[in-house]
């Protein structure tokens, strides 16, 4: 079945940066694309980045263009997000997610604090 296993979250400093990690099994991981996705509390869902299966295109929400870079190791079935110049507004769970044939699939998520 399919799994994905977010990891790296914390509480950061205004500027500080994280690295979030994103384990996935149960599926071929380099022929899919992957993204990160943030929900607030009180707020919806919202797209963050996403990646081809090659890595070899990406594409960011404008509130974090320039800050945050998404990557992917296929020999890991791993996605990352690192996540630079960290704001108070950056504050929110953070999710990887996959869709995979007819189905999104969503990791339990990581809780990202930014704040002094």
């Amino acid at each position: 079945q399919v799994q994905l296993v977010e990891s790296g979250g914390g509480l950061v400093q205004p500027g500080g940066s994280l690295r979030l990690s994103c384990a996935a099994s149960g599926f071929t991981f380099s022929i899919y694309a992957m993204s990160w996705y943030r929900q607030a509390p009180g707020k919806e869902r919202e797209l963050v980045a996403v990646i081809t299966n090659a890595g070899d295109s990406t594409n960011y929400a404008d509130s974090v263009k320039g800050r945050f870079t998404i990557s992917r190791d296929n020999a890991k079935n791993t996605v990352y997000l690192q996540m630079n110049s960290l704001k108070p507004e950056d504050t929110a769970v953070y999710y990887c997610t996959v869709r995979y044939r007819t189905q999104r699939y969503w990791g339990q998520g990581t809780q990202v604090t930014v704040s002094s």
